[in-house]
């Protein structure tokens, strides 16, 4: 070997060497990633449903179902100020698993008892936070915790959902292009692929088809902290939280509160505290839908105590047809001769409730504790009294909350049995204390609320079970303003299988005006639904919903007594339900227990359709008597026409019932 060989020959050696000592660095780092990235697996009870916890330079999450992924690797974090976030370089410092398995006595609900058990991981992670996953059978949640002693500034949450196909969404945008969290939280829903999804913000509850399971994405026990949006990007949703306040003005038609300027965080955390679940169920069957309670089941329990005060039922309400009488011998409006009229209506069948809604007070001044001069509110207090009828005022929440222990105090001393509070149209921090401020107040002076014009529920009503409902929906007001194409009986199958899982709903239905497809037309002062009779009928069963309209005028019923028998006679509070037959956006059969006795209601899109009603639900060996209202035979053509009948039925028997396009059915079975 010459010298010159003798060089190179070092040269390639060394070389070797560096290249090698190079890869046991790299090997090394990887492997001291690699020990510092932690995993830890979750499953739900029955075992088909596994989280995996990947904690190392970040905090994510994976969801299988069965030996499926539908729910891919997903960042959450919190982003703290000076650029600090809890999940950047995160350590476990400690870890502790449970099983719990909860009784949850459930008022008003859909359910007045049910069991929710999960297995429980906690990670405690630096800095005085931590996150605990749960994994029920019917879906996963986790939320952040913080456990420190000064006040904590969030300046945004990170909450991916990244799924592993272009999966079909169904997506409720804001209405309010220009500022997209100030709205009501009323739409239809977008369905289409995620990489199609419109660039706009989406309101809460979301669902996602993953194939071989439905994902719905919630939250529950919401408190002291902004309301989660999602944003569609690729196959991802990316959670979106409303900026706190700083500044707000007012509308002055109704003097209104709404955000002028934020700052550039979304929360001010004070002390140790958990932060809101984000929930995830999953469904394989739609039929499970209606019925998820992952929501009531993570709020935290009732803070009020006795509950035997509270009253739900029916309401005859005056909004929805514009105190639009007929055939009467005085002028209708707000006025003293109409709302005894209501309250007349009311007490002759059996309606518990009416409601005063917007004017009993003048908008404009903000001051509810002012009643319009043609009023005499003393008055009309003692005349429903009298008549066994309850009333409900409406009012606009930052009124009420200006006003808060004063109303609180002049209106449970008068009689008045709760309020119908409206127009927040926002979830930032703020809004969402000013809820709670109201639940507080109202149950402290023996009021029901029922809140329109605000966010999904969040199991508040679990809470503050004085809540006894919630708008969020693309209720029935829709039809005095909306367009054909927005179509009602499609969202009527839509809604149940997706906002009802996050709690009630204040549809609004009973409209004795009925139109095909065809007919339908959006008319303010006299309005009438999409769909028939029996579809408004069936609304009554399947809907949650313990604080109920007639919203049609009462001398539009006249005539109707039928039908208004049978809406009076059908419980608001029910020991159980489940769902008979349906599929998401085509139909849906409710069946709901209450005492001995059952109730059933389905209802169809536009498609006519025949579903059989299994009586194998009854107990053996009782006859019941069922009285049954279908669609007549006539009602592709005229969509009030409606058939009654009555005929026994036992466990075994089963019937097979006719939905017109539009249709519905509803049914009351007693022993």
């Amino acid at each position: 070997m010459s010298l010159n060989d003798n060089n190179l020959y070092t040269e390639s050696y060394m070389m070797k060497k560096s290249l090698l000592i190079t890869l046991l660095i790299m090997v090394g780092s990887a492997l001291t990633l690699s020990a510092a990235e932690k995993r830890y697996s979750l499953v739900s009870p029955n075992g088909k449903i596994n989280v995996e916890v990947t904690a190392g330079d970040g905090l994510s999450y994976q969801i299988s179902y069965g030996n499926s992924v539908i729910l891919s690797n997903s960042t959450i974090d919190l982003i703290l100020p000076k650029g600090l976030s809890v999940g950047k370089g995160v350590r476990v410092s400690g870890v502790q698993r449970k099983k719990i398995v909860e009784k949850v006595d459930a008022p008003f609900y859909r359910f007045s008892e049910f069991v929710a058990g999960c297995n429980e991981l906690t990670l405690k992670l630096k800095g005085g936070f931590g996150v605990t996953f749960r994994a029920y059978d019917e879906g996963i949640a986790y939320r952040f915790y913080i456990n420190k002693k000064e006040q904590v500034v969030i300046e945004n949450e990170v909450a991916e959902l990244n799924f592993p196909s272009d999966y079909t969404a169904y997506l409720p945008y804001s209405t309010n292009d220009k500022n997209p969290m100030a709205m009501a939280f009323q739409n239809i829903y977008d369905v289409t692929p995620l990489s199609k999804a419109q660039p706009k913000l989406a309101f809460l509850p979301v669902t996602v088809d993953c194939g071989k399971a439905k994902i719905t994405v919630l939250e529950s026990d919401l408190e002291a902290y902004p309301g989660m949006f999602v944003k569609a990007e690729g196959t991802s949703l990316k959670g979106v939280f409303a900026p706190y306040p700083t500044k707000t003005d007012f509308y002055p038609w109704r003097m209104q509160e709404y955000v002028t300027e934020t700052a550039d965080f979304i929360a001010k955390i004070d002390g140790k505290r958990n932060l809101p679940w984000r929930v995830l169920a999953i469904t394989e069957k739609d039929t499970d839908m209606p019925t998820n309670n992952l929501v009531y089941a993570l709020a935290s329990p009732n803070r009020i105590g006795d509950t035997s005060w509270i009253k739900t039922g029916k309401v005859a309400w005056d909004w929805w047809n514009d105190w639009n009488l007929k055939g009467v011998p005085f002028k209708a409006g707000i006025n003293m001769d109409t709302y005894k009229y209501y309250i007349d209506f009311a007490s002759k069948n059996g309606i518990e409730f009416i409601v005063l809604d917007e004017g009993w007070y003048n908008p404009k001044s903000g001051d509810m504790l002012t009643v319009i001069p043609e009023l005499d509110l003393a008055e009309l207090i003692a005349y429903g009294k009298q008549k066994n009828v309850g009333i409900v005022l409406w009012t606009v929440f930052n009124v009420l909350d200006k006003q808060l222990e004063a109303a609180c105090q002049k209106y449970s001393a008068m009689g008045i049995k709760g309020f119908k509070v409206d127009f927040l149209d926002r979830d930032d921090q703020t809004a969402v204390e000013m809820v709670y401020r109201i639940a507080e107040a109202t149950a402290k002076h023996k009021l029901t609320l029922d809140l329109h014009g605000i966010y999904k529920p969040t199991g508040i009503n679990r809470t503050y079970p004085n809540i006894i409902n919630f708008e969020g929906v693309f209720g029935m007001e829709e039809v005095k303003w909306t367009d054909i194409k927005n179509n009602m009986p499609l969202y009527d199958v839509t809604f149940p299988y997706i906002r009802m899982m996050a709690g009630p709903v204040d549809y609004t239905p009973g409209a004795m005006s009925n139109a095909t497809k065809a007919d339908w037309k959006a008319m303010y002062y006299t309005p009438q639904s999409m769909g028939t009779r029996c579809h408004q009928l069936a609304t009554y069963i399947v809907h949650d919903s313990p604080f109920t309209m007639l919203c049609d005028a009462p001398t539009n019923y006249i005539g109707e007594e039928e039908c208004v028998d049978f809406i009076t006679s059908i419980p608001v509070e029910v020991d159980s339900t489940f769902i008979a037959d349906g599929k998401l956006g085509e139909h849906i059969v409710t069946v709901r227990k209450a005492g001995e006795n059952w109730y059933v209601g389905g209802m169809t899109n536009w498609d006519e359709r025949d579903v059989t009603i299994d009586f194998s639900f009854l107990p053996e060996g009782v006859t019941y008597q069922a009285t049954l209202f279908t669609d007549g035979i006539n009602a592709n053509k005229n969509a009030e026409d409606y058939a009654k009948q009555t005929l026994t039925v036992k466990k075994g028997d089963s019937k097979k019932i006719h939905l017109a396009s539009g249709g519905g059915f509803a049914m009351k079975l007693i022993k």
